[in-house]
């Protein structure tokens, strides 16, 4: 029997560099599995996994990024490096980014062995995301929590909130979950 890695909503990991981002914020979520790969960086799990981002959310994001433009906002391309290929692996290797480096969408804001912290600024919204690794606490697993956290500064920004948050929180926990599969390459 197959039995699916639970993913439990939590809260944004304190002493991390996006928990710092907390204050003033207008929305904020976190989700966290057990860490199959705890070896790799915070970054290789975002390249691998963003590789692997599904159809259904790079439509949703093709989607997204043509309505968008008619209200004046950036098209922001896709969660992963250019075309995902077929391995599922990242197109590069973590270690050839550093701070400062565009990765997808994002930009890499913070970048340590245990927390990539990516973000994009705009002038509706600034969001953050955050891959945070954690080690295993005595009698449980290692863990990796993917948090969110956005400043909105005007209506605009409120409006395309109300639209994108379910969205985002069905793509967030899948996100989450997929950090989780076993079969994770």
């Amino acid at each position: 029997m197959n039995r699916t890695p639970a993913v439990r909503a939590t809260r944004v990991p304190p002493g991390t560099a996006i928990h710092s981002t907390l204050p003033g914020a207008q929305f904020f979520d976190a989700y966290e599995a057990t860490d199959h790969y705890p070896e790799r960086s915070a970054l290789q799990s975002w390249l691998d996994v963003a590789a692997r981002t599904p159809a259904w959310t790079r439509a949703l994001m093709f989607a997204r990024n043509k309505a968008v433009r008619l209200v004046g906002l950036k098209d922001l391309g896709q969660l992963h490096d250019g075309h995902p290929p077929a391995s599922g692996r990242s197109l590069r290797e973590a270690d050839s980014y550093r701070a400062g480096d565009r990765v997808g969408i994002f930009r890499i804001r913070h970048l340590s062995e245990t927390e990539v912290l990516l973000g994009q600024d705009d002038k509706h919204l600034d969001v953050q995301v955050s891959i945070c690794k954690r080690a295993a606490a005595p009698g449980s697993a290692p863990a990796v929590v993917l948090s969110t956290v956005v400043h909105i500064h005007n209506t605009l920004g409120h409006v395309y909130m109300a639209v994108v948050a379910p969205f985002h929180r069905r793509i967030a926990r899948g996100t989450a979950q997929r950090l989780a599969d076993h079969d994770q390459r």
